[in-house]
């Protein structure tokens, strides 16, 4: 029969306009994504411990720490002098919040990172530390379901 594969693409199309709509409004509603989903990190502070596991296990290293001694000579360890990430080569992968042994960086729910230049989307500790999204639950251990 000649025309077959009209036909046949004919009627998946008439199926596919029947059928209820699955896709959502996005900026006027707004979508709720699942536990694991991996945005843009939050920077906890006052928790690191300058260990640079982060930096070490990230894939495309665009993390860069840099810690001090501590003020006070009774304490060990550093203090977080400097973080950041440059979200332009980040694959946001997940490996440099599964490493962390003090959970000072998380993943968020935040996704949008839209901005003009590459320049923009080199972000320090501040950017990181003021982040408003949520954390996910599943990098909060410590708050109780």
């Amino acid at each position: 029969m000649f025309g077959g594969g009209v036909l046949k693409g004919l009627t998946v199309t008439l199926k596919e306009m029947i059928r209820p709509k699955v896709t959502t409004r996005y900026p006027d509603e707004p979508y709720t994504f699942p536990n694991r989903f991996r945005g843009i990190q939050k920077l906890y502070p006052e928790k690191c411990i300058v260990c640079n596991q982060c930096a070490m296990v990230c894939p495309t290293q665009c993390i860069t720490i840099r810690g001090k001694p501590h003020p006070d000579p009774a304490k060990k360890g550093k203090v977080l002098e400097a973080f950041e990430i440059h979200f332009d080569t980040c694959i946001l992968c997940d490996l440099c919040t599964e490493v962390c042994p003090t959970e000072a960086i998380v993943m968020t729910n935040r996704f949008e990172l839209a901005e003009y230049t590459r320049d923009a989307l080199q972000k320090d500790m501040t950017w990181l530390t003021e982040n408003p999204a949520e954390a996910r639950e599943v990098n909060l251990p410590w708050r109780k379901t």
